[in-house]
């Protein structure tokens, strides 16, 4: 019983995927000579017949049921074409076959397939707009670069590392390119959909959870070429910060909750100064004018991302030779090192330290500050190197208040103690 429940089952799954696209195909069928030959009691069929097919005669039978209904499909449609050679609803009938097959082994996917063939055939009209009347050359153009770097580019680079002091690794550096591609693609459609004064704001913040550095420079690319939404740019760079701080709370929870707590003050007070410097700079755009940035345009600049990254590899190449020549004088300086490229990874390994009970929860504090110091330093350059002087120069004091709050929340209360 249970396996003839089952079988009833994937056949009312069958059943229901073609009632579910055919449907949707009866209500575009048109009528009279001209419309379609397909509507929703021949989908329902259909879609039975492949999963019979494949319950009778496994693979083969369903590839031969499929093959017969590409031939009488071709049939129905040469007969009944007119102006529009469209062939959506041909297509969609030879899936549905297909789909019938699927719910005799695999019922869900089958199912969740064709419920999103049944929306990308419902939403027509909407698509068609977006290709036509939305999108522009120069965005696909983008599209297109942003998928080969990622479905082409990315899977051919060696994981491992290489290049001098073995501080490279072509994955890691290929993955920053992507992240500047994608944040600034992020931060163009938020513009195009929230306009200028909100949307790089709400990107930025955002992007930082990925990374602040990326979101630096992506932002810093977007204030070069847009001149006219700097101050958005600026604050949608600083709040970024509060992402990293954010973040950086989170893994030293999931590490160790001590080092956390002993980190909480200074960390909320570099958040507060991150969001306040932020504030400012968003409200400056909310009070200008609207519609500088919405022009549609280039999603993100390829050249700038390939510079942003040479200019943290270098960073890197440039910490691994001190520490190859002057070896390690101290957790700080090694903490200090690593945060030129990332703060996380150094806060764990000192948490990890702590929590394996190498080091006190007090002496941690300092060489996490100072990897968030040194990763500040890195800001600061990807900053003049992507967005110039003044983009920089208006970053600058916001950076400088977040660590400089950071350090003050650590130790002042010492120092006033004292």
């Amino acid at each position: 019983m249970p396996i003839l429940d089952s079988v009833i089952v994937n056949f009312a799954v069958a059943l229901g995927i073609g009632l579910l696209i055919g449907a949707e195909r009866e209500r575009r069928k048109g009528k009279g000579p001209s419309r379609s030959p397909a509507g929703v009691r021949t989908f329902a069929v259909t879609s039975l017949v492949g999963a019979l097919s494949f319950a009778i005669g496994g693979e083969i039978l369903l590839a031969v049921v499929t093959a017969g209904t590409i031939i009488l499909t071709a049939i129905a449609y040469f007969r009944s074409r007119g102006d529009d050679p469209g062939l959506t609803s041909e297509i969609a009938l030879i899936l549905t076959v297909l789909l019938g097959g699927l719910s005799m082994r695999q019922p869900a996917l089958a199912a969740g397939v064709a419920v999103a063939l049944a929306a990308l055939l419902a939403s027509r009209t909407q698509l068609h707009h977006f290709v036509r009347s939305v999108l522009t050359e120069r965005e696909v153009t983008d599209g297109l670069i942003f998928a080969g770097a990622t479905l082409v580019v990315l899977p051919l680079l060696p994981n491992q590392p290489m290049g001098p002091y073995a501080a490279l690794n072509p994955r890691s550096i290929w993955l920053i390119v992507i992240l500047v591609m994608a944040i600034g693609a992020a931060g163009y459609i938020a513009v195009r959909i929230l306009g200028d004064r909100f949307g790089l704001a709400v990107a930025g913040l955002a992007s930082g959870f990925v990374s602040s550095i990326a979101t630096i420079g992506a932002m810093g690319t977007r204030a070069t070429t847009t001149p006219g939404i700097l101050g958005a740019a600026v604050a949608a760079a600083v709040l970024s910060t509060v992402a990293t701080i954010v973040q950086l709370c989170a893994v030293l929870a999931a590490t160790s909750m001590t080092v956390l707590l002993k980190l909480s003050i200074p960390l909320l007070c570099s958040g507060l100064a991150a969001a306040a410097y932020g504030a400012v700079f968003t409200i400056r755009g909310l009070r200008g004018a609207r519609g500088i940035d919405s022009q549609a345009g280039h999603a993100f600049s390829f050249l700038s991302a390939i510079i942003l990254a040479a200019t943290l590899s270098g960073i890197l190449v440039i910490s691994a030779a001190l520490r190859e020549n002057f070896g390690e004088t101290g957790v700080i300086v090694g903490a200090a090192l690593a945060g030129f490229a990332d703060t996380h990874s150094a806060a764990v390994s000192i948490a990890s330290l702590v929590a394996s009970g190498k080091m006190s929860p007090a002496d941690a504090v300092s060489p996490i500050l100072a990897a968030l110091s040194t990763n500040t330093v890195s800001k600061i350059i990807v900053a003049w190197t992507a967005g110039g002087r003044p983009f920089a120069l208006r970053l600058f004091p916001g950076l400088l208040l977040v660590i400089s709050a950071a350090w003050a929340g650590a130790y002042a209360p010492r120092l006033l103690g004292q």
